[in-house]
């Protein structure tokens, strides 16, 4: 392997630079991943949360904007106030962060955008793909960056993966098998007081999946990502094994993509004995790249006829870009913090250089966009349409 000269912003690389501005829309008492975005975003200290809307109760918000030190009159009962009141501000906030359920992405995205904030949105980015494309087309009409927090693909070792393949070292690739199992609703979680279990289940506020919605959207974007790869058709079927449920908690989909080669993903939050299992393996006709989210810090590289290779990061040497989101020397670990906080570098990255009049390079724009976000939605529909004609396949 060529390994070239460094090149790249770094982690804290910015710091100079002014700290931009940020208000968060959910994350608030007893939320789960509004304070893991707070957290990433402050690893570099690239930018402060300065409002909020919170929650959908007023007293909840003022609680949580009183514990992170925000000022009362930027602490709003509405999305909707929120995003007038902040735009009309001479220090307004330079990109809103959604966090909400599902069933207020489309909104509050809307809300931010038309009134010219860039957003930064979590996963799946709406219910369904048109409205998705208009959140894209308002993005591109008002010049805005627009990210969707796929957070994995922040990770050195998944840029790795992607120069690997796209430097053909493991060949054309011919099969991807990727899986997402979790155990977490083996036990009927939305009836025993779990907020997040509560929501999820129910396609009022999670949408039309569950399964594929939460975990298969995160495979999907991350061998769009690594692989380049094009989705020709799916076969889904979606399982509903917990009692009483009305959206899958379990799911195994065959894919085609454009090229030829062929796909297996297995999506489970009914699967005993796994905590958070993302792992991907793809195949080409001279090798193979393994993954495993849970021991993210290693990349398996296999080439045929060659002894097979774990790749560690911060030990071994990485392709530059891939190097340039390594933080710490090998055997200290870096996981899921750090590789959200990497979106977040290069998004914030790419709003500083924009403010600044400069030109944007595919580099400064590395990190999940409004496109990956309508081809998440995308394939959550098309996986659902399948099973629900009886798990036959539809073209993508």
């Amino acid at each position: 392997m060529i390994i070239e000269g460094s090149s790249g912003l770094k982690a804290g690389e910015l710091k100079a630079a002014a700290k931009l501005r940020y208000g968060m829309v959910g994350g608030g008492p007893g939320a789960f991943i509004g304070d893991v975005h707070r957290k990433a975003i402050a690893l570099d200290g690239l930018a402060e949360i300065v409002a909020g809307c919170f929650s959908r109760s007023p007293e909840n918000t003022l609680a949580t904007g009183r514990a992170l030190g925000l000022a009362p009159d930027r602490l709003y009962k509405t999305l909707e106030e929120m995003a007038g009141a902040e735009a009309k501000r001479t220090d307004k906030i330079d990109f809103a962060v959604i966090v909400t359920p599902n069933y207020d992405h489309y909104a509050a995205a809307k809300a931010f955008l038309s009134r010219g904030i860039p957003v930064v949105c979590e996963k799946p980015l709406c219910f369904e793909e048109a409205e998705a494309r208009e959140l894209v087309e308002l993005a591109r009409k008002n010049k805005l960056l627009f990210g969707v927090t796929y957070c994995y693909t922040g990770n050195p070792t998944i840029k790795q993966a992607r120069e690997l393949v796209k430097r053909g070292e493991i060949g054309e690739i011919t099969f991807i098998n990727a899986e997402y199992p979790q155990e977490w609703l083996l036990a009927p979680a939305e009836k025993q007081g779990s907020k997040q279990a509560e929501w999820r289940t129910d396609p009022k506020t999670a949408g039309k999946s569950n399964s594929v919605g939460d975990l298969g959207s995160h495979i999907e974007n991350m061998i769009s990502y690594v692989t380049g790869l094009k989705i020709k058709s799916i076969c889904a079927r979606l399982d509903r094994i917990g009692p009483g449920r009305v959206l899958d908690d379990n799911a195994t989909i065959m894919l085609e993509y454009e090229g030829g080669a062929k796909g297996v993903y297995w999506t489970s939050q009914v699967a005993a004995g796994y905590d958070n299992g993302l792992r991907v393996r793809i195949f080409g006709t001279m090798g193979a790249i393994q993954w495993n989210e849970e021991t993210c810090n290693y990349l398996e590289l296999f080439r045929f006829g060659q002894p097979n290779v774990v790749l560690s990061r911060g030990k071994d040497p990485f392709y530059p870009h891939a190097q340039s989101f390594s933080r710490l020397p090998s055997g200290h670990p870096e996981g899921y913090f750090e590789s959200m906080a990497n979106v977040y570098k290069t998004y914030t990255g790419a709003l500083v250089k924009q403010r600044n009049g400069e030109e944007l390079t595919e580099t400064d724009l590395d990190f999940p966009n409004g496109e990956d976000g309508i081809n998440g939605v995308r394939f959550i529909g098309k996986c659902v349409e399948s099973s629900d004609k009886g798990a036959i396949w539809v073209d993508f």
